[in-house]
């Protein structure tokens, strides 16, 4: 079948956002900076506190000072000029310049991930340099491997590792510098804040989660907070460090700081306890090779249903987190499993602001009433259980590594795309299996196939929308999804789309279980573009917001002064 890949800009063009085509010299005008704006719904997300004793009450408050130090630490990582352009925007009062600035801080940074990650402020990099501050802005990617190739086994895994950025000496060559170093000062006050905090609150997990993370801070060895963190059973939840690698994407190697405070939704939590029950099944069951599978999961896999405070850092930027899976530690996540957090305020807020309303101008009339926020809440789970689950740690060559190391700057994508479609396969197996509902199944699917259009209006170079579109295309080839030519309207087809789910699953868990870089490159080339059918759906949904952008009164009133 012949397929027909578009550019992000043309689509833009036609939705009146033209900007993404000038140089960065060429200012943005005032009227466009308020169309970019307005992709992000103002939306207040918000908690009850009233549960909390006072201690936890006082430690709450000094963990939102934290999480606001996130912001500065990544403000750093983004690019080595972000702070003295963020000062220089805020000091321009005029109209366009307050709009400039206020799109600044949505962004955390001068680039528009909505706009194919291209700058929108004059006078800086027309594109987010692929290494951000994490590296040396004129170094290559092959300069660096074979900077590599002449280090010490030990120094290699440092150089690629999660927490060291990557500097010139004044004779020009390479060396690492950890971030606690690089960071001192910011880091040195987090951990301080998180020794009070610890200091403050009557929950004995949480007390040693943040004692054990404050000292993670300082010497940059994350192990033993990651297990505390694992083990956190608090009314308090609390996430905080350097964890995505998304920024990175010259390699996706480094972790970006972010924070989520967030406050344990109970009833919810126990609630969707049942999934991980089923998750060892789950794994028996991939429709992939059985000697790719996991014969033994890390034992320990909690879920916890979270409603947020207020976020810090990576997590603050843009397109907001509705869910996470971590850590990252692949020796945490081999002994351990990984912890599920599903903030449901945020996906509240984003399936009444963004998915309905998309749903009723893109699916076909008979799907649209298939909608609904419990499939939604569902999926998001199951895809971040499946980040957990299938190839992670691989042999290539007769050598042990990860599929993080050996996809690179793909792994991000592929990732995002096998954790959605195998999300959708363990939901189809659990109501196969009559865990869950037969009703739930074509809901299910009309809802996932609605969000398709959410996700991809990220902009196809983030990592969460490539991966949607790599899923769309794949399943619109394979006669699962619908276009109909006439209305460019979108519909499942019932009848296929199971046996889709279950071959796409298969294939990318495969890619990734041999380790396979170039079938990875030529899956997400050839599916994870623009299509004509893509870009017909996405041209009414102008007027609809993007995202949410959230306004945290809890944190304000709960503050530490």
């Amino acid at each position: 079948m012949r397929r027909f890949a578009t550019s992000l800009l043309p689509l833009l063009a036609a939705l009146g956002l033209t900007m993404c085509s000038t140089s960065s010299e060429e200012p943005v005008s005032a009227t466009q900076l308020r169309r970019m704006i307005a992709r992000y719904a103002p939306t207040v997300i918000t908690a009850d506190t009233r549960a909390l004793s006072d201690s936890n009450r006082q430690a709450l408050g000094v963990l939102v000072r934290a999480a606001e130090l996130m912001d500065s630490l990544y403000l750093r990582q983004v690019w080595s000029g972000n702070l003295a352009l963020k000062h220089r925007l805020a000091e321009d009062t005029s109209e366009e310049g307050r709009l400039r600035y206020r799109y600044y801080l949505l962004t955390m940074g001068p680039w528009s991930s909505l706009d194919d990650g291209e700058a929108f402020v004059a006078g800086v990099p027309k594109h987010h340099p692929p290494g951000a501050n994490y590296y040396p802005e004129d170094m290559t990617r092959e300069e660096f491997e074979r900077w590599v190739a002449t280090l010490p086994a030990e120094q290699q895994a440092r150089a690629r590792g999660y927490f060291t950025t990557i500097r010139r000496a004044e004779d020009g060559s390479l060396h690492i510098v950890p971030y606690s170093q690089q960071y001192a000062t910011l880091l040195g006050k987090a951990s301080a804040l998180l020794e009070e905090a610890a200091r403050l609150t009557d929950n004995a997990s949480l007390r040693d989660y943040l004692r054990k993370r404050a000292r993670a801070f300082l010497s940059d060895d994350y192990y033993e907070s990651d297990v505390a963190w694992m083990m956190l059973d608090s009314p308090i939840d609390v996430t905080i460090g350097p964890y995505e690698v998304y920024m990175d994407s010259l390699f996706n190697y480094k972790a970006a700081f972010e924070g989520f405070i967030t406050l344990r939704n109970d009833k919810e939590t126990a609630r969707l306890a049942m999934f991980a029950d089923h998750l060892q099944e789950i794994e028996n069951n991939l429709p992939i090779d059985p000697k790719y599978r996991n014969p033994k999961l890390g034992a320990f896999a909690p879920i916890r249903v979270v409603d947020e405070v207020i976020v810090g850092g990576e997590a603050h930027r843009g397109v907001q987190t509705a869910a996470f899976n971590l850590p990252n530690d692949e020796r945490v996540v081999s002994a351990m499993g990984s912890k599920r957090v599903m903030l449901k305020n945020v996906q509240e807020a984003k399936f009444n602001t963004v998915l309905t309303p998309i749903a009723a101008r893109v699916l076909s009339e008979s799907q649209r009433r298939l909608v609904a926020f419990e499939p939604f809440f569902a999926h998001i789970l199951t895809h971040e259980l499946m980040h957990g689950l299938g190839p992670h740690t691989i042999t290539v060559d007769g050598r042990e590594t990860t599929v993080r190391l050996t996809m690179k700057e793909l792994s991000s994508a592929f990732e995002e795309a096998k954790a959605d479609i195998a999300g959708l396969f363990a939901l189809q197996y659990l109501i196969e299996s009559e865990v869950l509902p037969k009703e739930m199944e074509q809901p299910l699917y009309a809802t996932f196939l609605a969000g398709v259009f959410r996700s991809v209006r990220f902009g196809i170079h983030e990592a969460h929308g490539k991966g949607m579109a790599l899923q769309f295309n794949y399943l619109l080839e394979k006669g699962a999804f619908i276009a109909e030519p006439r209305t460019g309207l979108v519909a499942v087809d019932f009848d296929r789309i199971a046996d889709g789910v279950r071959a796409l699953t298969g294939e990318i868990m495969t890619i990734q279980a041999r380790g396979d870089y170039e079938a990875a490159r030529r899956m997400l080339e050839t599916y994870g573009v623009i299509t004509p059918a893509l870009a017909r759906a996405l041209e009414g949904l102008d007027d609809i917001p993007v995202d949410i952008a959230p306004e945290f009164p809890v944190a304000v009133s709960e503050r530490a002064p």
